[in-house]
């Protein structure tokens, strides 16, 4: 038996494998290509680095992402006790100070007896029990090593980052903070414009000159991380039935909704920086600040971060895991975060948690209690291991891979809160074994 796990990758999944097999007793050796080399979309050097945003969504246990984080925290997630530790109030959300959490999260990692971090780019699957948390972003090497061992093709989609921009540059004359339905507190900059201003944006946007991106199409982005452009274009109204929709947020200038609306979501604890929420882009920068700045609360918009796009890789893990992230046919190996068609940072760190409880309880010759589809950290698992799915696509936790009650509830949210409570029991009653 091997005297320690090996561990690739220093994201969300990586470092919450990491930890709970440190946790459990296992020597770690995580090993982390930066800063000696990084992807085109990552920047800072601490590990746990949020790309695409610093929301981990909901933390209702009415929706399938809050049951998911609660599900983590009792499972004693390192990942979600930073995560809230470094919290910025968004509303009904989990957000969080990205530099803070990254801070935190290396901090724990490092500072763990049982975790020696080694730096630099790993280009083969090492002996020895491993978990490959590499990331969509996997260097070419690594890739190549993977496809070598997996056999058959990848697949891929391209995912994309919000602008960011500073507080102070934002007219706040022509905005104002809100959250939708005046859920929770403001936590929201709203940024409003009249039908003739969004009919000027909708043009600007859908004629902008994008940055150039080997083999990208429309047809395979993600739905759940498109660029503004991209879904702008399939509509004139799609975007204020999306990620504009002014339903919920009536200007308090004029008490009605206005007729589209923009809203920015702080992204660090101070208040100083603020996200383009769902403008994910991959516009040439300089059309980024030209089209942007149409929007009256942007005009004098100073951005901090453009949005970039980058390409993403998945495995088509119904063939190829079970539902311990181990490869069927060699199962000394795991994987886990989207590299597993996860999508989405929690995601991510629930089969980091999964994979790493998995190679623990491996490692030490004892069984991995069973997680089911009754709860969130199971659905995703059951999910990706699920060999009759025919065409897979990456995916978010919802409740339509959450077994349902099996009797009938009333009203949706009754029904969701429902199923995180049974979720929650199992998970309670599992915890001393896991």
């Amino acid at each position: 038996m091997s005297e320690f796990v090996t561990v690739i990758g220093a994201g969300l999944a990586g470092c919450e494998a990491a930890w709970q097999l440190a946790q459990r007793g296992v020597n770690v050796r995580l090993h982390e290509m930066k800063p000696e080399k990084r992807s085109e979309a990552h920047h800072a050097d601490d590990f746990a680095e949020l790309v695409c945003s610093n929301s981990l969504r909901s933390d209702e246990l009415t929706n399938a992402a809050g049951l998911l984080k609660e599900e983590l925290r009792r499972l004693d997630s390192l990942i979600l006790a930073c995560a809230d530790a470094h919290r910025v109030e968004a509303g009904g959300a989990l957000a969080v100070d990205r530099e803070a959490f990254a801070r935190a999260v290396t901090e724990k990692i490092k500072s763990h007896p049982n975790i020696a971090v080694i730096s630099g780019e790993v280009t083969e699957i090492p002996e020895g029990r491993v978990i490959v948390a590499s990331g969509p972003l996997t260097s070419d090497a690594l890739f190549e090593a993977i496809h070598r061992k997996v056999g058959g093709d990848f697949l891929h989609f391209f995912d994309a980052a919000a602008p960011i921009v500073t507080a102070e540059s934002i007219d706040m004359d022509s905005a104002y903070a809100a959250s939708r339905y005046g859920k929770g507190t403001a936590d929201y900059i709203n940024c409003p414009l009249s039908r003739e201003e969004y009919d000027a944006f909708w043009n600007a946007l859908t004629t902008a000159e994008e940055a150039p991106v080997h083999g990208f199409e429309d047809s395979k982005v993600f739905e759940g991380c498109m660029p503004i452009e991209v879904n702008a274009r399939r509509g004139y109204d799609t975007l204020r039935f999306g990620i504009l929709k002014p339903i919920g947020l009536p200007d308090p200038r004029t008490g009605r909704d206005p007729y589209a609306v923009l809203q920015l979501r702080r992204d660090n604890a101070q208040g100083t920086l603020y996200n383009l929420v769902g403008c994910q882009t991959h516009l040439k920068w300089g059309e980024q600040k030209r089209v942007f700045s149409m929007i009256p609360a942007l005009q004098n918009a100073e951005f901090m971060r453009y949005g970039v796009m980058h390409r993403n890789t998945f495995l088509d893990s119904p063939r190829l895991l079970d539902a311990t992230y181990a490869l069927r046919a060699d199962p000394r190996i795991r994987f886990a975060g989207q590299m597993t068609g996860v999508e989405g940072y929690i995601e991510s760190t629930a089969s980091g948690w999964a994979a790493g409880v998995a190679a623990a309880c491996e490692a030490q010759g004892r069984p991995m209690p069973a997680l089911d589809r009754q709860t969130a950290v199971g659905a995703l698992a059951c999910y990706i291991s699920d060999h009759t799915v025919t065409k897979f696509q990456p995916m978010n936790i919802n409740f339509g891979i959450i077994d349902p009650l099996g009797y009938k509830i009333k009203g949706k949210r009754e029904k969701n809160l429902k199923i995180s409570e049974r979720a929650l029991a199992k998970i309670d009653s599992l915890k001393g074994e896991l």
